[in-house]
């Protein structure tokens, strides 16, 4: 994380002297600030400020140091448990058709919405209770 933060503390830095010499360039040139482009530097410069300060916290916060910033860790130290994944389930992208449906219905007309409601409950419903019935099961 320390590697993150470092990054980020270097973005951030960039972008506020890329941000002032654009300012200067600009007032040099047609005499004036551009407002968009300041604007848009200055953005970055605070953006990649504030997440920088967010893993500091974060790092400084678990009171351990992690794996990615011990140089005598190994591979295993780092590879948590994540969870269970579905190996082929066709729920998610039937949750993906339902919300297309659901879009689309925005953009043509109110009907589709009804279909694409009634498509991701149907969808929910399976994917919720997946590991119930099948050869998932328990």
């Amino acid at each position: 994380m320390r590697g993150n933060i470092r990054i980020l503390l270097v973005i951030a830095a960039w972008a506020v002297l890329v941000c002032v010499v654009y300012v200067v360039w600009n007032l040099i040139d047609v005499h004036e600030i551009e407002w968009a482009g300041t604007t848009a530097l200055a953005l970055t410069a605070i953006f990649a400020g504030f997440v920088a300060f967010y893993l500091r916290r974060a790092h400084r916060a678990q009171g351990v140091e992690l794996p990615e910033d011990r140089l005598d860790a190994d591979i295993d130290d780092g590879d948590p448990e994540l969870g269970t994944f579905s190996p082929g389930s066709w729920w998610p992208p039937m949750l993906g058709l339902a919300a297309f449906f659901g879009f689309l219905g925005m953009a043509v007309g109110v009907w589709i919405t009804f279909f694409a409601v009634g498509l991701f409950a149907i969808a929910i419903v399976g994917w919720t209770y997946e590991y119930y019935r099948g050869s998932n099961a328990h």
